[in-house]
C-alpha cells in the first residue's frame, strides 16, 4: 500500500499514488470492456486505493467502467473523485468527440449553475452505479478553456456552483469539495470565493514548470487546502523523452524547440545517474508539502506495473542536488529526501 497523507482539513488520507481513469473513457484509442476491467483488476490488486474520473471521460464511459469495477469492493476503503460542471446531453453516434475514441453517444454542455452542479453529481452516481462518492471537484473553468466566456462562466461557478458544492458536503453527501483543472490561476481566483479543501492541477506542478511555487503553492499550505497533480509528464514529454522516435508532446501539443531542449537537459542527468526521467517525472512533486498525491493516467497493463516501478524508483540525493545547482528545478521548490 502507498503512504497515505492528510486531504487539507478533513479526515481523507489520501494515498500518494493514485489511479487517473480517463484513458478508461477510450483516451485516443478505444479499449474494450474487458479491458479496462482488467487494468482496474490489476490496480486494485497492486494496491491502488484513489481512482479518480470525470463525466467528461468518453462522455460517461470512464465513470460506467470505473462504477462496474468498483461495485464490487463497495464497504472496502477506496477513495473515489469526480467532477461536475458538464452535464452530457443525447448526441447522434461519432467515432471521435474531445478526444475520446467511440465514447458513449453524448455531448456535453457546460453548465456551472446550482441546479447544474446538483444534477451532474446525480447523473455520475447513477452512471457509476455507487452510494457515493468522495470528492467533488468541479471541472475546467479557467480562461484556458472558456477563453472570452470564462467570466460569465466563472461568476456563476462561485456562486451558484460553489453552493451546490458546498451544501453537499455540509449534507455528508460528499467529504470534499474543489477544482479540476489545466491552470493554477483559476484556483487561487477561486480561494477567494469559498472554501475548498483541495485542487486537482493538471500539468502545472512539474518537473518541468514550476511556476506555481510563486503564489499559488504558498496559499495552499497557509489555507490547509491540498493539492492532487495530474498531468505529472505533460502531456508525455517527461514519460517518452526526446528520443523515443516519437514527436514528444507538451500540454496537449507538439512540444516546441524550449521545451525540448529543456527536457534533453534533463534526460542528460538521468542518463549519469542511470535512472528513467519519468520515475524523477512521478517523484518529484511529492516533495511539496501541499501536495497530497499524484494521479498518472493508466490505460493498460504494462501502464500500472511501469507506474509501480517508477514511483518504487530509488533516486539518488545527488540527481536532485544536481538538478537545482544546474538551475533544471527552481531553486525554492521542495526536492525528495528533504533537500
Amino acid at each position: 500500500m502507498f503512504e497515505r497523507r492528510r486531504l487539507g482539513l478533513t479526515r481523507l488520507l489520501l494515498p500518494e499514488l493514485g489511479f487517473g481513469a480517463a484513458a478508461l473513457g477510450n483516451l485516443y484509442r478505444p479499449m474494450s470492456d474487458e479491458q479496462a476491467h482488467a487494468v482496474l483488476e490489476l490496480a486494485w490488486t497492486s494496491g491502488f486505493r484513489y481512482f479518480d474520473t470525470a463525466p467528461h471521460y468518453g462522455q460517461g464511459l470512464s465513470e460506467r467502467r470505473l462504477g462496474d469495477s468498483l461495485r464490487q469492493h463497495q464497504g472496502r476503503d477506496y477513495i473515489l473523485s469526480s467532477k461536475a460542471g458538464r452535464l452530457l446531453q443525447p448526441a447522434a453516434y461519432a467515432r471521435e468527440r474531445h478526444g475520446f475514441v467511440s465514447p458513449m453517444p453524448f455531448d456535453i454542455h457546460y453548465d456551472y449553475s446550482y441546479d447544474g452542479v446538483m444534477r451532474s453529481f446525480e447523473d455520475s452516481l447513477q452512471r457509476l452505479g455507487l452510494e457515493r462518492m468522495d470528492i467533488l471537484l468541479m471541472h475546467d473553468i479557467g480562461r484556458a478553456t472558456h477563453g472570452n466566456r470564462n467570466d460569465e462562466l466563472f461568476a456563476t461557478a462561485m456562486s451558484g456552483g460553489y453552493r451546490a458544492m458546498n451544501e453537499l458536503r455540509e449534507q455528508g453527501l460528499v467529504k470534499a469539495i474543489g477544482l479540476g483543472v489545466n491552470e493554477y490561476e483559476v484556483c487561487e481566483a477561486a480561494m477567494e470565493h469559498g472554501d475548498w479543501d483541495c485542487f486537482l492541477l493538471a500539468g502545472r506542478y512539474t518537473l518541468l514548470e514550476q511556476d506555481a511555487l510563486a503564489s499559488f503553492l504558498p496559499k495552499c499550505e497557509q489555507r490547509n487546502c491540498s493539492v492532487v497533480v495530474g498531468g505529472v509528464y505533460n502531456s508525455g514529454i517527461l514519460a517518452t523523452g526526446t528520443k523515443a522516435g516519437v514527436v514528444p508532446h507538451y500540454n496537449y501539443a507538439p512540444a516546441l524547440p524550449r521545451e525540448i531542449h529543456r527536457v534533453k537537459q534533463l534526460e542528460m542527468v538521468c542518463e549519469r545517474y542511470r535512472i528513467p526521467l519519468a520515475a524523477a517525472a512521478l517523484q518529484f512533486p511529492l516533495a511539496h508539502p501541499a501536495v497530497a498525491s499524484v494521479i498518472p493516467g493508466m490505460g493498460s497493463a504494462r501502464q500500472v506495473t511501469q507506474t509501480l516501478s517508477l514511483i518504487n524508483t530509488a533516486i539518488p540525493a545527488g540527481f536532485w542536488r544536481d538538478l537545482r545547482s544546474l538551475g533544471l528545478v527552481h531553486e525554492s521548490a521542495p526536492l525528495p529526501g528533504g533537500l
